[in-house]
């Protein structure tokens, strides 16, 4: 059996087939600490609300017609409407329905964007795509047609009080060369829980305006929803932006609903590439996020509800991490968002991935830090010396699995001493 070029590719065991593997099997495993993957928290509030809103959907009859038909390749009409309404009146958006497709998920999204936008030209140019503040979201590593398509820089690092320290885009030398078709720049950023300033989220779209090329701008944390964002954020769109959302992080990761919010020509071509692909967006997460805009509940439920639970959830976990580990045994990345802690082990004597399998083999799951770097090209220790952390189990699970770590660490430096 031979496969294609596209075949060798894809059949590649990745690093987001490890996290989505370790995640699967760390929610089913009785007595895993599960620390490592993207699920979002089990709010109690938001399940409690989504059972009400799924029995009144099925007793109106929406329900099962969202699971008897299909919707057009761009996703529901109605979902499409209510949302550019919503944007409209929230942040002033001149946008319309024509703005916005769905896709099954946002890891659709990004393989229809990356592969729009870079790779093998029509021209002959082979193009890529910038990731202008590493370390960035593990799913995109992977998501390109062609190889090498993607370019990262360096950050810079600042220190701040208490054992955090926070990554800045280093503009200074951050170069946008010819071959560049696409900026692209998670916030807050996955896997750190950074969000880049509103200043520097300006720079990067004037940079992206004067070359010619789209900034692409993974939302799937911020707002206005689901909100999990702790620090002064202004959102942007323009014509030049590509805004990408998901009903995910809401609590509905099983809906698998990507939203992208573009211009038209660009959510033209993502509706034939839907079309293409998957014939349509699933209906289930379009019909339910419709309903939570008609009913007011969208925003509202991102502002008091999901982002209280993760800020308070977060600041209890730093606090468990430091019973456990001094800064000068881990410093921790400033969380300003996202649902992840991003710890870095400076004087760490061994791999992060040698550390991600001491820990596995004691039922605690993480993710190394080396795959949230991809398209750097230059060696760098601190790729090594890092992990990701989820912090929305109960506390008293992450007690279990930070003293697991620092047991770990310890008995890594009494060895190498």
């Amino acid at each position: 059996m031979t496969f294609s070029l596209f075949g060798d590719k894809f059949n590649r065991f990745s690093g987001i087939t490890r996290l989505m593997s370790d995640l699967n099997e760390g929610l089913r495993t009785p007595g895993a600490i599960m620390l490592g993957g993207g699920n979002p928290a089990t709010i109690p509030e938001m399940e409690s609300y989504f059972k009400q809103l799924c029995q009144h959907l099925l007793e109106q009859g929406k329900l099962t017609e969202a699971l008897c038909n299909y919707d057009g390749p761009q996703g529901k009409d109605a979902l499409l409407t209510a949302l550019a309404q919503l944007l409209q009146q929230e942040l002033g958006w001149p946008i319309s329905a024509r703005n916005i497709a769905l896709t099954n998920g946002s890891q659709s999204a990004f393989f229809y964007l990356f592969n729009l936008f870079a790779g093998q030209c029509a021209d002959g140019q082979r193009r890529r795509v910038l990731l202008p503040l590493t370390p960035e979201y593990i799913g995109y590593a992977d998501v390109g047609l062609s190889e090498d398509m993607f370019v990262a820089a360096k950050p810079s690092i600042e220190y701040l009080p208490e054992g955090q320290f926070k990554y800045r885009i280093d503009f200074e030398n951050l170069h946008i060369a010819d071959d560049i078709g696409m900026i692209c720049v998670s916030r807050p950023t996955n896997p750190t829980g950074n969000v880049i300033t509103d200043e520097e989220l300006i720079k990067l779209d004037q940079l992206a305006q004067q070359h010619q090329i789209p900034l692409v701008i993974d939302n799937a944390y911020g707002v206005p929803f689901p909100g999990i964002i702790f620090s002064q954020a202004q959102p942007l769109w323009n014509q030049n932006t590509i805004l990408c959302m998901s009903l995910s992080k809401l609590g509905l990761p099983g809906t698998r609903c990507g939203i992208v919010v573009a211009d038209e020509k660009i959510i033209t071509a993502l509706t034939n590439m839907n079309g293409i692909v998957s014939l349509a967006p699933g209906s289930i997460g379009p019909v339910l996020a419709t309903e939570m805009i008609e009913r007011g509940d969208l925003l509202r439920l991102s502002a008091e509800v999901i982002r209280p639970f993760y800020q308070q959830r977060v600041a209890q976990t730093i606090a468990i991490i430091r019973q456990y580990l001094s800064p000068e045994r881990c410093l921790i990345h400033k969380p300003e968002g996202a649902i992840f802690l991003w710890l870095w082990f400076k004087d760490l004597p061994i791999s992060t991935e040698l550390l991600y399998q001491r820990l596995k083999q004691r039922g605690v799951l993480m993710v190394p830090g080396h795959y949230f770097f991809p398209g750097l090209a230059e060696q760098w220790p601190h790729t090594h010396q890092c992990m990701r952390m989820n912090y929305v189990p109960d506390p008293e699970k992450i007690e279990q699995g930070v003293k697991i770590l620092a047991e770990e660490l310890e008995r890594v430096y009494q060895q190498q001493g």
